[in-house]
């Protein structure tokens, strides 16, 4: 049996298009498009280019077809929290969505917290504080825009390119759990919750499970693309949820992982929500996952800090390609300098060199003199932030862990890797790299009835794609040591 899912996989940087082939228990990759993703700005706001994704959407199905005529099956997932409103009435988006790092929410938290506290909205939700969160975001655009919740439905990004392929309003769970909005134990909106917000339960629809199958493509799609009536899969939708379905663990193992990209999420599934002090405090969050497993991570800063070093020596004139970056930090002094990755200084764009530099000041370090020290603070505050998160989360789930699996893109950069398994004093198991796009396919080929299960999709990934194991070398005396300083860093 020979089966194509077509995976969209968007992430906050760029987008890809991968015909994943399954046959004879063996999964394969062709990546048949790629594009540019980011933030545009509108009137000093930051936005998503929603119509430009939506081609791109397009362009990419027209050459999947092209490559396979015979696709069973499309999907699309991406990164959380940011949504698009539509008009009942239309059926079109009233404004192009909001991007997460827009700083209209910074100042929306204080003010929900005069009637409903944090700890109350985590004992509902079990999502931890970040004023990203879909929460956040809908009251800042009440606040500004109350006209577009009249007669509106919310669909999140994910959802609403599916509604651009089938013209589906629905929203699908796992990229729903990061709203803020969700009752984990339910798994449905608490509308409770939402009254008290003074947030319309109208705009919200029905909810669907990952694993299901959707309407298929709109007529005139088929018609204009020369295709029969393909069927749209919701899947894990967040890009996060699909990562965790490929991370390639025996069923009968003792396992944590870290999807590591644009945000690195560290994490474990478990199979119901903890919502306990410790918990909120770690923090840790509550979201869904396939099989109806529960995410239980925390979200750190990832390679987003590299990516917007580089973007920014860019356009400054300086090349600078990661294998480069690598050498230079590898030839700095370790240790020298850390940063708290998570510290909110680091969420917007521009002048990521100058924040580090700022921030190394501010905490009585000096500045980074050279390239080289500003990466290596970088590299290492990565590695004792992955530490420092992974002995929360055995201590709250008492635990230990003796490997730890990193999926994703982040695997690309083995610096990264051997030194998060040097801080950790574990081996760390790197890889598949395009783990999303491939649990995108493992829960297609799920929904559709051609693979049994999560576990049998988790052995496929073991039995198609490489991984590679970075064993601790360097001195962990030298590491604790640092951790002691980061530690201070992190409270």
């Amino acid at each position: 049996m020979k089966r194509n899912y077509l995976a969209f996989d968007l992430g906050a940087s760029s987008g890809r298009a991968i015909v994943c082939r399954l046959e004879n228990g063996h999964l394969s990759l062709t990546e048949v498009h790629r594009f540019v993703n980011g933030p545009v700005e509108r009137g000093g706001a930051l936005f998503w280019d929603f119509p430009a994704l939506c081609a791109e959407i397009k362009e990419g199905l027209k050459k999947a077809l092209a490559v396979e005529p015979g696709i069973s099956g499309i999907a699309i997932d991406t990164w959380g929290v940011d949504y698009v409103l539509y008009s009942r009435a239309t059926g079109q988006p009233l404004r192009l969505p909001y991007n997460y790092r827009d700083t209209r929410t910074l100042e929306t938290p204080a003010k929900i917290f005069k009637s409903i506290s944090k700890e109350d909205i985590y004992a509902r939700t079990g999502i931890q504080f970040m004023n990203i969160n879909t929460l956040y975001q809908l009251a800042a655009h009440r606040e500004q825009h109350p006209e577009d919740f009249e007669n509106s439905v919310l669909l999140f990004i994910p959802d609403a390119l599916t509604n651009y392929l089938n013209g589906e309003f629905t929203c699908e769970y796992t990229i729903a759990s990061t709203s803020n909005l969700l009752d984990p134990n339910t798994r449905d909106w608490d509308f409770e919750l939402i009254d008290k917000l003074g947030i319309p339960r109208s705009i919200f629809p029905e909810i669907v499970m990952p694993s299901t199958v959707s309407a298929p493509l709109r007529p005139e799609l088929q018609k204009e693309l020369g295709c029969g009536p393909i069927p749209l899969i919701r899947v894990g939708a967040h890009d996060t949820a699909s990562a965790v379905g490929a991370v390639p663990a025996a069923p009968d193992s003792n396992w944590a992982y870290i999807s590591c990209g644009t945000w690195a999420l560290l994490g474990a599934e478990i199979d119901r929500p903890l919502m306990t002090p410790a918990a909120e405090a770690a923090p840790c969050t509550n979201e869904g996952g396939l099989a109806g497993k529960i995410r239980f991570l925390t979200n750190i800063m990832g390679t987003w800090l590299f990516q917007e070093t580089r973007r920014n020596w860019r356009a400054e004139g300086k090349e600078m390609s990661f294998a480069r970056m690598e050498e230079l930090a590898a030839a700095a002094e370790p240790w020298k300098f850390l940063i708290n990755p998570n510290d909110g200084l680091f969420l917007g764009p521009n002048d990521m060199p100058g924040r580090i530099r700022r921030y190394c000041a501010e905490h009585g370090q000096g500045e980074p003199a050279t390239d080289g020290e500003i990466l290596r603070c970088v590299y290492d505050s990565l590695a004792l932030c992955f530490r420092e998160k992974l002995e929360k989360l055995e201590n709250i789930l008492n635990v230990r862990y003796q490997f730890l699996n990193i999926v994703g893109g982040g695997t690309q950069d083995h610096r990264l890797m051997q030194y998060t398994a040097d801080a950790l004093g574990i081996p760390v198991t790197a890889g598949p790299i395009e783990a999303t796009a491939i649990g995108n396919a493992i829960s297609q080929a799920i929904a559709l009835g051609d693979v049994a299960g999560l576990n049998e999709g988790r052995r496929i990934v073991r039995d198609s794609f490489e991984v590679i194991e970075f064993k601790p070398a360097a001195s962990r005396k030298d590491w604790d040591s640092a951790m002691t300083r980061f530690n201070q860093l992190a409270l």
